[in-house]
Parts: C-alpha cells; structure tokens; sequence
C-alpha cells in the first residue's frame, strides 16, 4: 500500500448491466497499487481514493481494462447539475438514449405479442404460422436484445461473465433450437400444433418451438431495463432540482456601479446586489436592506424567514420582498449548497455490508449458473428424459437465475431515500449511517443551539460597581462565544454606551470563562468557580443573585477583580419552539433523550423540565463530552449524539450517530453521519425515521433478491417454469425492488408544511 497522500476521484463509468459487472470493475480498479473504489449500478460511478503514484488515466484505462468506459467527473466550481443522481452531467443527454430504449422496447413488444399468442393458442394456429412467428421473432431476439448481447460479447472479450451473458445463452439457445427445429426438424411442417405450458414440455425435440420464449423473454427484459432507468430519473429529481438552483449570474457593487457578471467571476469578499424575486448568488452576511427569503429548496419549510443586516443568507434561496446587498462569504464548492451535494454524493455512492456481500455472491453467481444449467441439461438427458424437456429446464435456469435485482436492491433504495431527504434538508452520508440509526437506543442533545434557540440575551444586570458591564463588555468583545456576544449586544444596547475599553494580557479558558487587563485592572468573566480559582470572592448579595438567575433557567456569568465579584450577569436562552413534542416524538421511537450541557445544573434541569427531558448531564467540558458519550456506550447503550458547535465535534465522531444541527459550525458538520438542514429539533425525529425506512426497503429488496434466485432456481431445475414464465419473474424482480424503493417518496417530515 502506497505511503503517499491519497486523493479521491468520481468516475463515471458506462456498460455496467449488474451486480457482477460492479464486482469486476471494482476488482480491476483494486489491482492498482493503493487504489480502493466503491462502484454504484443505480447511478453508474466510481468512487475512487488513490495514491499521487497513480492518474486518473491509469484509473480509466483499468476500467476500460475491464470491458466498460470510464470518464473523470470534473470539480466544478459551482455546483450546478452535477448530482450523482445521472451519470451525466448534462441531464439531457441522456434523453435520446432512454428515448431510443423505449422505442425498441415499443417496436420489440409489438412484434413478439403475435408470436406468443400464436403459440399459446392452438386454435388460431393457421397453416404456416410458425414461419410466421419466425419472422417476426427474429427482429426481437436479434435487434431487440442487441443492448444485452452487445454487453455480453463486450464482457467475453474481457474474459467476463454477467447477468448478460445468461440473457445471451438463454435467449441464443431458445432460438437457435427453433431454427434447427424448423429448418431440420419437424417443426416446419404445415400443420403443426403449438401448446403452451407453464411446465416442461414433453414432446418430439424436432417438433419443439421456443421463439415465444426468445421473443417474450427480450421484451420482459427490455421492460424492466427500461422501468429501472425511469425510476431512477425519477428517483434523483428532487435533488437534481435543487442543484439546477444556483444563480448563473450576479450583479456586483464596484465603485458605486453596478456590474452585471457570470456566477464564477463572484469571489469572497464582494458585495452583491439581490432584487425582489431574484435569487441569493452565494452564501453571505446582508450589509444592507431586509427580505423575506424563501429557504423551501434547501430545508422543506414553506415559511419564509425574515433577514436583515447582519443576518447570514444561504445561496440558492430566492428573496421576495425586498432589496439586500449582500457580501459574500463563500463562493463555489465551498457554499452550502455544494457541501450538500457533496454529502448527498458521498451518501449514493456509498454500500452498507449487506450490499457489499450481496456483491461478492454475484462475482460468482453467473459462472455458477452456467454450470448448474449445464448439469440440468445432463441429469435430465441421462435419467431418460426427453431432451426438448432437458433443453427447457437448462433455459429456464439461465434466464431466471439473473442477479441483477441484488445490484439494484441498495443503490437504488439509497437513491430514493438521500434524495427524499435532501429535498427535506435532511443529509445522510450514506448506509453506515442507515445501519447506525436501526440500532440506536439512546438520544444525547447538546443544550445550547440544539433544544435552545443559541440567541443569548442578557436579560437581567446586578452590580456592586458601576462599571463592571463596561469592562466586562470590554473583556469579551474579544471572545467569539455566545455569552460573550450577548454582553457585549445588551452592553451597547444599555443607558452606557460608552466606547468600549482596550484589552490586553487576554486568556480564554475554554468552557470556564476569560481573563484580562482593563484600563489597568486584571478583570475576570465566566462561571463564579472560575472567578473563585482567580482569586474574586461572591458576595452574599451576587450569590443569591446568581442563586435566582440558574433558578430561573438562565445562566449566570460573574465579573469581577481586585479579588471580589463585582456583578452578576443574567442570561437568557429561549427554548426552540417546538422542542418539547421533538421530545416526545423521540420517546415515541422508543429513544431516551439525554441533555447534555456545559451550564450549570439548575439551569440544565429548568431547560430540560420545559422540553419534557428526564436525565441530564451538566457542568461538562467541551474535552468531557466525548466522555460521557463513552460511558453511555459502556452501559450498553447505542448513542445517537446531536449538537451544532466545534467543541461537539468530537462527540459526533465518538457517538454511535452523529446528527449535525445545519446552523452550526462546519466542524461539527464533517464529523456527523446525518446533517439536518433546518435546525429544528423536530428534524432529528425526522431523520431516524427516514433512515429506519430506508434501511427496511434495503433490507427488503435484498431479502426479496435473493429469496427470489432461492426459491427459483430448484424449480426451474426441476422443469417446473416454462422459460417464458422465468424471464418474466425476472424482470419483475428489477422492477419489484425498483418500485419498492421508490415508496420512499412518499415520506414527509411531520412538522413541516408543504
């Protein structure tokens, strides 16, 4: 394994038809040195991670290696179409190719209809007819199913067997034994008579006929192909929609003036003009003016939310009702947008274990057939059978043995659920993540921005000096913590508004508080433990005043020098409406909720006693919250973890799931396994229901693909499928974890209005 940095790369790779075709271009990516790749059939890439020792020529030439073509997704800086969703990056050009699917589908369908009735019904048999079926069989078997023989003499060339293959043999087979029959049997007498059945037949090999089988088995195919790509255009347009979302040009303010220009020209740092109806270019702070936004295409929330000076605004959403200028923050693949198309990305090209077992059974699952039919065609030859009956049941099995529904069966459920969510602002990573959610028992909610709306107020002043807000405002101005904000807000919102006082000598103390001088005297701020370690003793008058503010709910913050606390700061943090019946919602999933917070215990249990929250854990260090995710884990409990700030980072990581507020920091957001966009409390029940609804359908289709080729096979061996009747159950099974997939659309977070 190469030692050097690794990179990662998508491939978009054209020619896969199954389970076995992922295996083996997996396999050949693989033999490079360093080099390890997930491949997905439902949207047809790569995902590859490989050492600076190879190129991303060597990687497509190791796919073509291997019978497919292969192209490097390029990074865009914008994301603009460009989802996993198509294996495109232009959503129209796959139109004609499905277009032109269809039409053979269509043309196939109307030429095999009359060959299978002719051969089901005796009595419309007329003089000839088989040359009849003959005619209009060979168009089908040959044009019709050019796509699978095609695949197959592409993958033999490559020395590989596929889902492809046995279509190729079962089809081949079937009408090459009608013309041997016709043209040197006795099938091409006048006069013949055609029975069908759903079994065996037993009859003259030389008067035996199979076109229905060919022609009907082509067009069974041909449906479910083309109902699989349908279903998967329709899986990802939701999120394709989204990413068609980002503005194509911006208008800027240089100078005064107004310059009109393309969405790439946009750098940080400039300041852009956003008129009613238009939508936001980037992601940016607003400099000036106010509007509603509506936010429906990145959270699901059909409210608009109100933004003014100040507030940060999120590219792709659309203001109405008013003129902002905005200055950008981040352009390109660093906005929001990207990042959720990223996740979204990462999420569908990812496999859970089932999947990936699913995968290796089919590597070896064609070649397997092959044989097991040629030992069918044998057992039945040699126990006396005749050998129109001995040739059916050796079709029978090719045809009906195909795995390609075990390719389909993640992928394409994976498709539906991340897109379905996305268009709901709810981000999965990818089936790691579905695995998880299944198993979790246990909720742990990080206080501030998670149940409480992180906006803190300073709602209430008690001091023993005149100027111990002053210099506490001074003190945190240079601090970028919530608390801190909230001083220095009520501060300059107060009756004294004077300039605020240069600091030195500064110290933050993470969790616990700051130090520093102030026009002369060293100056403490944070818990009145910290105040007590830095020499400041609490009055009687600020300790019941600090006494009544955690009572209250609120958190107390002391300011103080010259060894004696000075003041009491009350603040106030608002719980999220709608925190309480997220609770409960929870409960009803059968989680325990846990709040987990760095405040004070009075103030976490008022907080947890407003949401209905039973246990709590507070007075805990951002450095502790990976340990008291720990010890839950020891008890024997699976922990789901959520929070928004960069000191729960590591308790995302730590946590059985991470669940990511989408308001908090980008630390946080990379550590999770699950990012909702709207930062509602509401929305992490939404997630665990979406995920346990997605990993069912998984799980439901791999149950339904392998117990369809279990139960199947003995009985095509056994003579008891006519070869027609195989290939159509196997083309329902395609389509049968297609549509059960896409039932997942139908799911709708609870608490939001659409």
């Amino acid at each position: 394994m190469s030692t050097t940095e690794a990179q990662t790369a998508t491939l978009d790779i054209a020619g896969m038809t199954c389970a076995s075709c992922v295996a083996r271009v997996e396999k050949r990516l693989q033999k490079l040195d360093g080099v390890t790749a997930e491949v997905n059939l439902a949207t047809e890439r790569a995902r590859v991670s490989f050492p600076e020792t190879i190129t991303a020529e060597q990687l497509v030439a190791a796919v073509e290696s291997a019978g497919y073509s292969a192209t490097v997704v390029p990074e865009r800086r914008t994301p603009v179409v460009g989802s996993d969703v198509e294996h495109s990056d232009n959503v129209d050009a796959d139109t004609p190719e499905l277009h032109a699917l269809f039409q053979r589908l269509v043309l196939s369908a109307v030429l095999a209809v009359p060959v299978i009735v002719l051969a089901m019904v005796p009595a419309w048999q007329f003089p000839n007819w088989q040359w009849l079926s003959l005619t209009l069989a060979a168009p089908v078997v040959v044009w019709g199913g050019y796509p699978f023989h095609r695949a197959t003499w592409r993958n033999l060339r490559h020395g590989s067997l596929t889902m492809d293959t046995l279509i190729t043999l079962g089809t081949g087979a079937a009408f090459l034994w009608s013309l041997w029959a016709l043209f040197f049997g006795m099938a091409g007498m006048p006069g013949l008579s055609h029975e069908f059945s759903l079994f065996t037949p037993n009859a003259d090999p030389t008067a035996a006929l199979y076109l229905e089988v060919a022609a009907g088995v082509t067009v069974f195919l041909l449906a479910g192909r083309y109902i699989e790509q349908r279903s998967k255009r329709s899986a990802g347009r939701a999120l394709r929609s989204l990413l068609e979302l980002g503005a194509k040009d911006v208008t800027v303010v240089r100078d005064g003036t107004h310059v009109t220009l393309p969405i790439d020209e946009l750098a940080v740092g400039d300041r852009f003009l956003v008129r009613p109806g238009e939508t936001i270019a980037t992601d940016g702070i607003v400099e000036s003016g106010s509007a509603a936004v509506d936010i429906s295409m990145l959270t699901g929330e059909s409210v608009p939310v109100d933004v003014s000076e100040g507030s940060v605004v999120t590219g792709a959403t659309i203001a109405s009702g008013g003129r902002l200028v905005v200055r950008a923050t981040r352009v390109g693949t660093d906005t929001r947008l990207a990042q959720m198309a990223r996740l979204v990305e990462s999420a569908q090209l990812g496999k859970g274990r089932a999947q990936r077992l699913a995968d290796r059974i089919s590597a070896i699952f064609v070649p397997v057939v092959i044989v097991l039919a040629l030992a069918v065609l044998a057992a039945w030859v040699l126990t006396g059978n005749p050998l129109s009956s001995a040739f059916t049941a050796a079709v029978a099995v090719l045809i009906i043995a195909c795995p390609c529904a075990l390719g389909l069966a993640t992928p394409v459920a994976l498709l539906v659920g991340t897109s379905r969510g996305a268009e709901f602002g709810i981000l999965i990573t990818g089936p790691e993540a579905l695995e998880q959610a299944k198993g979790i028992d246990t909720v742990v909610l990080d206080k501030t921005g998670t149940v409480t709306t992180g906006q803190m107020t300073l709602t209430r002043v008690a001091t023993t000096h005149a100027d111990a807000l002053h210099r506490a405002a001074s003190l945190e101005a240079a601090s970028e913590h919530p608390l801190a904000r909230a001083i220095v807000a009520g501060a300059d919102g107060g009756a004294d508004k004077r300039a605020l006082d240069p600091v030195t000598e500064f110290v933050s103390t993470a969790g616990l508080g700051v130090t520093g001088t102030v026009d002369g005297v060293r100056v403490v701020v944070g818990r009145p433990s910290f105040a007590a370690e830095h020499g400041c003793v609490l009055p009687d008058s600020s300790r019941d005043a600090v006494h009544a503010a955690e009572a209250a709910g609120a958190t107390a913050v002391v300011v103080g020098w010259d060894g004696e606390v000075r003041g009491v700061l009350e603040i106030t943090d608002r719980v999220k409406p709608g925190a309480r019946a997220a609770v409960d919602r929870l409960r009803s999933l059968g989680l325990t909720p846990v709040l987990l917070t760095g405040d004070n215990e009075r103030a976490a249990h008022a907080v947890a006693a407003q949401v209905g929250i039973d246990r709590v854990i507070a007075g805990v260090m951002p450095e502790q919250k990976v340990e008291e995710i720990r010890r839950l884990q020891a008890t024997g409990s699976q922990v789901a973890m959520v929070g928004d700030g960069v000191n729960d980072a590591a308790a995302l990581a730590t946590a059985n799931l991470g669940i990511a507020m989408g308001s908090g920091s980008d630390a946080a957001i990379s550590a999770a396994d699950i990012t909702l966009v709207r930062s509602e409390l509401g929305g992490v029940a939404d997630a665990v229901e979406l995920s346990r609804r997605t990993l069912s359908s998984i799980r439901g289709n791999l149950f339904w693909a392998f117990a369809y080729n279990v139960a199947a096979l003995p009985l095509a061996a056994f003579g008891l499928l006519n070869p027609m009747v195989a290939g159509a159950a196997m083309a329902f099974s395609s389509v049968f974890v297609v549509l059960n997939s896409l039932r997942l659309r139908s799911f709708s977070p609870r608490d939001v209005a659409r």
